[in-house]
């Protein structure tokens, strides 16, 4: 197994600059200084600019988060829910936080039924959860935030109100969502379609509406969400569609600070949230694939793949019975991710056929945007916030300008399950902030995607500890995934850059393909930032799936004069 340092980059460097091939498309960004990666490239500026004022990786990661709310309102923003892991470079300790937010108290069972509802719609106003995202940057700002409330929100205010050009990747699922949503509900209509149709790649979008909340926020502070102004329009809002949802539903939800759980992985320590999200499928996937050896012939042969894609289907079937909100139901997370339950379910993989029916077993008691902040002094923000799908439920609060999530869509209406609908109780949810760290390396990644991350996080963390793959190859290389629900049966979508012999092979075992592009959007978006303790170095990696980058940090106190010189820039500390 190859040692993933970065020392082992810098010595190698010498010669990778004159003779050797790479495989991933972009390059790592290197920085003694602080370093945004987010799915936006104008988003990870406004952290890398919050950065260079003085900001902490929180203060960074809060800004970048509400740009991409107005740049991605399709995947995220104040109508979401948001999960983050924040890594303290001086004390060396990890929090957790949990800020998604739970079912209106009378959205229940029996009130859905009375309204001859038999499943958990997809969309509409019977879906939206009180949104977490804002009492979560609260959270994260009375702890570790530095800058003022109020200048976070200064970019996003911006471009809000002066417009910016829509971007390749999200121009598609914004012309997808035109076609299936946002059309049946008028104010959604009016705010998110230019003449009844999705704004074209390239062209400057506005949202006045969504500028507007955001100076509120910035001004009020958080009350402005759950108790002023904001409040009251998403309260009105849900009233006029027959909604549930009352004010101490909102007055009353608090984010909350939560251990993150781990297991551990030929060394590393790799560290996912607890219940109600699915990192610990993402956990118990490394556990059963620890205990294989990393297929000689590399992460893309079919041996490796096939091992990676069983397991996943033994992590997943867990997942679906078990997971469920903490508070309501016992979940066996210690149990799930005992390293002897995981080579119980490793018997269980033939290493020539696919399982096309795996069930749970029983262990022993016990759409979506992520970008990850490292600062100057090494500490490092892993956050994700989402709508759930696509413009969430695909309702927009009356003149505010943002989406209410649809996260309410994964509860189920059989009182008998974990995850069933109660008034004040968490869905199920997909958003997974990761971390993990060996030595003097610490990284805060996530890929975002649905019932995708689970398994894309452990396929980046084998490229990285198997296969001593540097960030950026790591998350670039060729990924299978799922469709949007767990009962996956034998139906694997996989990139086309996958060899053609080996999909031939991965054919034979059984396991039926949906060949997808060279990178495609079905696979997630992911970020990463690693930062060593023992240079000071950051190293970053931006997902070429997304519209988005790693921007660092301009040195503080390294200004461009005002007038050039010569015809050339001149920094200010050389003017003097």
């Amino acid at each position: 197994m190859r040692r993933f340092l970065p020392c082992l980059l810098l010595v190698a460097f010498g010669t990778l600059a004159f003779s050797q091939d790479r495989s991933n498309a972009r390059s790592m960004v290197i920085s003694a200084y602080g370093i945004v990666a987010s799915s936006q490239v104008q988003a990870s500026q406004a952290g890398a600019e919050i950065l260079s004022h003085g900001g902490s990786a929180v203060d960074a990661a809060i800004a970048t988060n509400a740009v991409l709310g107005v740049m991605e309102p399709d995947m995220n923003g104040m109508g979401g829910d948001l999960f983050a892991i924040y890594w303290d470079a001086k004390s060396g300790k990890l929090y957790g936080l949990n800020a998604s937010g739970w079912a209106p108290k009378g959205l229940t069972i029996d009130y859905l039924k009375s309204k001859g509802v038999t499943q958990m719609p997809d969309s509409g106003i019977d879906t939206v959860t009180v949104p977490g995202a804002v009492e979560g940057w609260n959270k994260l700002h009375e702890r570790f935030g530095r800058m003022a409330w109020k200048e976070l929100f200064t970019p996003a205010i911006f471009y809000a109100q002066n417009g910016f050009a829509v971007q390749e990747m999200i121009g598609m699922d914004w012309k997808d969502a035109a076609r299936a949503k946002l059309k049946n509900d008028p104010e959604t209509r009016r705010v998110f379609l230019v003449h009844d149709e999705a704004p074209q790649m390239g062209e400057v979008f506005k949202n006045p509406d969504l500028a507007k909340a955001l100076g509120l926020l910035a001004a009020d502070g958080p009350q402005a969400f759950y108790r002023g102004e904001i409040a009251k329009a998403i309260l009105a809002t849900s009233r006029e569609l027959g909604g549930t949802m009352t004010a101490e539903d909102l007055q009353d939800f608090s984010a909350e600070w939560v251990e993150p759980i781990s297991t551990t992985y030929r060394g590393w320590k790799v560290y996912e949230l607890p219940p109600n999200g699915q990192g610990m499928a993402a956990l118990e996937m490394l556990n059963i694939l620890e205990q294989f050896s990393p297929a000689k012939a590399g992460p893309l042969s079919a041996e490796e793949l096939h091992k990676r894609i069983e397991a996943m289907k033994l992590a997943y079937a867990d997942l679906a019975r078990y997971n469920a909100d903490p508070r309501f139901a016992k979940v066996p997370v210690v149990g799930l991710l005992s390293k002897e339950y995981a080579k119980q379910r490793a018997q269980l993989i033939d290493p020539g056929k696919a399982n096309c029916s795996t069930e749970a077993g029983r262990p022993p008691g016990g759409d979506t945007t992520y970008l990850t902040v490292v600062d100057k002094e090494g500490n490092i923000v892993s956050l994700i916030q989402s709508n759930f799908s696509s413009f969430g439920s695909g309702i927009t609060v009356r003149g505010m300008g943002f989406p209410l999530q649809n996260r309410g869509a994964l509860f189920m209406l059989d009182p008998a399950k974990p995850d069933a609908l109660a008034g004040h109780k968490r869905p199920f949810h997909t958003i997974i902030p990761a971390f993990m760290e060996r030595g003097d390396d610490h990284i805060g990644f996530g890929i975002m995607g649905g019932a995708n991350q689970p398994l894309a996080h452990a396929q980046f963390v084998s490229n990285v500890v198997d296969y001593g793959m540097n960030l950026q190859a790591a998350m670039e290389t060729a990924r299978f995934t799922v469709r949007s629900n767990f009962n996956i049966g034998c139906k694997i979508l996989i990139e086309d850059r996958v060899p053609a012999e080996v999909r031939q092979q991965l054919t034979n075992m059984g396991h039926q393909l949906d060949v997808r592009g060279d990178f495609s959007l079905y696979m997630g978006r992911g970020q990463a930032i690693d930062h060593n303790t023992k240079t000071g170095l950051n190293f970053a990696a931006s997902d070429a799936r997304t519209d988005g980058s790693a921007e660092p940090e301009f040195p503080p106190g390294l200004h461009l004069a005002d007038e050039p010189v010569m015809g050339q820039p001149v920094m200010e500390q050389e003017k003097r």
